[in-house]
């Protein structure tokens, strides 16, 4: 290995990881002694990963994530690793077997980590970490099964509403919107913030547009817009209670859908 060829950052995460194989290794780690572009940028991987142990905080997947989770694994098709029995290294059989379930974390999570959403290390409360999870529930409640998107499905407020008594610490409002375009198509509870949360189900046309509420301490704020992945994202709190309204509907037509939920 020369000094002249840089290491892709593939090898460099590998490296970092113990997934290359001692010869391998041992060539990086030679040519991190005589490369200073390459060096610093394994150190700067290096103090990421330090920086995402020591500062992300956890979360025990509540029950029906999981059960999500493990059906999308399922309905993958397994990967045949080629060359299993014949040789191959323990990184190459990992990253072949993991490769399903790659493919069912990236369903569930991958909206929520593209432009214009950034989730953030810390450990205490962020509006874009809220923002990240409440985009990320939006998009896996549209895939299929269609089961996904209500628990309990009713364009009757008489009927959505009862059903949330036993399963919140909190009564939501479901007021009824079909006169003015947007008729009610059910409800569910999901899980957001580290709690469950009412999630009520509208919709425009094609368009399917979520509002997730649950109490907060917080103190009162406007209406706030932002986008991402195609996705419009307006959230506030008012009365103790914070809310988030996602859709792919143009944004004005969810504006004005939010300041008829605004309404007194």
């Amino acid at each position: 290995m020369t000094h002249a060829l840089h290491m892709t950052p593939e090898a460099l995460s590998a490296y970092i990881d113990g997934e290359l194989t001692p010869d391998r290794a041992r060539e990086v780690a030679e040519h991190l002694t005589m490369c200073t572009p390459c060096s610093a940028e394994y150190e700067t991987l290096l103090a990421t990963v330090a920086a995402l142990r020591a500062n992300l905080e956890r979360y025990d997947a509540p029950d029906v994530l999981r059960a999500r989770v493990r059906t999308a694994i399922a309905a993958t098709p397994s990967v045949a690793v080629a060359g299993a029995d014949s040789g191959a290294t323990t990184a190459q059989r990992r990253r072949a077997w993991g490769w399903p379930v790659g493919i069912a974390a990236a369903l569930i999570v991958s909206a929520a980590l593209g432009s214009g959403v950034t989730v953030l290390a810390s450990r205490g409360r962020t509006e874009p970490s809220v923002a990240a999870e409440v985009l990320a529930s939006h998009v896996r409640s549209l895939m299929p099964p269609a089961d996904h998107l209500t628990d309990v499905r009713s364009s009757d407020q008489h009927n959505v509403k009862p059903w949330f008594n036993g399963k919140l610490d909190f009564s939501p409002s479901v007021p009824r919107l079909e006169d003015q375009g947007f008729p009610l198509v059910g409800g569910r509870v999901d899980y957001v913030d580290g709690r469950p949360v009412a999630v009520l189900v509208y919709a425009r046309r094609q368009h399917t547009i979520n509002v997730f509420s649950w109490p907060t301490r917080l103190s009162d704020s406007p209406a706030a817009a932002s986008a991402a992945n195609g996705y419009n994202l307006i959230h506030w709190r008012s009365g103790g209670v914070e809310r988030w309204v996602v859709s792919d509907l143009n944004p004005n037509e969810l504006r004005s859908f939010t300041e008829l939920l605004m309404s007194p």
